[in-house]
């Protein structure tokens, strides 16, 4: 985790989304929180991981989610490099759907 990120108003940002109990109730959370190119941006950076996750090319990426090269780099060195969160939700999601 790191330090520079975190403070009281981080901390309540986090305590308030785990108050979300279901996709409608982060719809209209994100929607009051984010602009639309906010919301956009994160939505395409989580497509981005999953697809470099999933082996894609960056080509391949950029074309699908129209992510810069550079958007595409900053969140493959996260998925390289950082605090391994990325995987935990991919396993996560992973486990749900094999239960469903």
């Amino acid at each position: 985790m790191n330090a520079k990120l975190c403070n009281a108003d981080t901390d309540f940002l986090f305590d308030a989304i785990l108050q979300l109990r279901d996709r409608d109730e982060c719809y209209k959370f994100f929607e009051d929180l984010c602009t639309v190119q906010e919301l956009k941006a994160l939505s395409q950076r989580i497509a981005v991981a999953k697809m470099l996750d999933d082996k894609c090319v960056y080509t391949d990426i950029e074309a699908r989610t129209g992510a810069s090269t550079a958007t595409i780099s900053r969140v493959n060195r996260s998925l390289m490099y950082g605090c391994d969160a990325y995987r935990m939700v991919f396993d996560r999601m992973n486990e749900k759907k094999d239960e469903a």
